[in-house]
């Protein structure tokens, strides 16, 4: 169990979904990258759904970072549900990861890296971003369609986990030079697992990224995320 923080330290949260099976390493992950997230005068902490008791820590002044790449179901219902069985019903949650107006930016980086290590004019590589979509709500499936717009006039195409078009059959007949980029904000059994699967039934011969929220200027975009809020505060 977390200890609770000191009632005179603002504080924020960074809380992912995790992975209810096994919630440990998820939950790990987490507290790894709070440690990174470095704001001045604020204590920041890291938690999952999926760990028991993780959101035990979080009062009604917590700052609440939902490590989500929409603002679906999870940062609009189960997450404010969750936060109130813990005690802290008041907590202001903020714009999830995939909302950071930096997060386009931080994609055509990625992928301009991506195609200058291998050789490749980005403008004639194909981008294949691979997300996560939902059966609940259409709001994973638009904030990366939304992304793929941000990225034009580079040519995208999106594939699903959990919707039409799925991974497999969006990555069918690409050609070899294609970037899979997928949009997820932890490492976590999607990406281990399930995307590698859909790639190789897929036939994909082009190169895979990490998921976007493993990149190494995420830790200051959430910093900056909660800097901001806590700047807002009387």
């Amino acid at each position: 169990m977390v200890e609770p923080l000191p009632d005179a330290l603002p504080d924020a949260l960074i809380v992912a979904h995790g992975q209810p099976g096994d919630p440990s390493p998820q939950q790990r992950a987490a507290e790894a990258l709070a440690a990174r997230v470095q704001v001045p005068g604020a204590t920041v902490r890291g938690a999952t759904l999926a760990m028991p008791g993780a959101l035990d820590i979080a009062r009604d002044e917590t700052l609440i970072y939902p490590l989500f790449m929409a603002q679906g179901w999870f940062t609009r219902s189960e997450l404010p549900r969750r936060l109130a069985l813990a005690g802290a019903a008041g907590a202001r949650i903020l714009p999830p990861f995939g909302a950071d107006p930096g997060l386009p930016a931080l994609c055509r980086r990625l992928l301009d890296q991506a195609a200058a290590a291998e050789g490749w004019a980005l403008s004639e590589t194909h981008i294949l971003l691979a997300a996560h979509g939902s059966g609940r709500s259409r709001a994973p499936a638009e904030a990366a369609q939304a992304m793929a717009r941000d990225l034009a006039p580079l040519t995208v195409t999106c594939g699903f986990i959990e919707e039409a078009p799925f991974i497999a059959d969006a990555a069918r007949h690409l050609p070899a030079r294609a970037i899979c980029l997928p949009l997820f904000a932890t490492r976590a059994e999607h990406v281990t697992d399930d995307l590698p699967a859909a790639l190789q039934a897929a036939g994909f011969q082009g190169i895979t990224l990490p998921p976007v929220g493993m990149a190494a200027e995420v830790p200051a975009m959430i910093a900056a995320s909660i800097r901001a809020a806590l700047s807002e505060r009387p």
